[in-house]
């Protein structure tokens, strides 16, 4: 499973007809993320909500 597909800013977009990445990237940033400079990506935030709520 791809590190995207549990990040909170990974959603579907209907006019696409496809997942993409909300992150409000700069064009440096995302010429970064697409090269490959980065071993694990460090805008990842986890969209679990209940993650929390387990742990009680």
């Amino acid at each position: 499973m791809n590190e995207c597909e549990t990040c909170a800013y990974y959603s579907y977009d209907e006019e696409w007809d496809s997942y993409v990445c909300e992150m409000d990237l700069d064009e440096d940033e995302y010429c970064r993320l697409i090269e490959g400079h980065y071993r694990k990506c460090p805008y990842y935030r986890d969209g679990d909500e209940y993650k929390i709520a387990r742990k009680q």
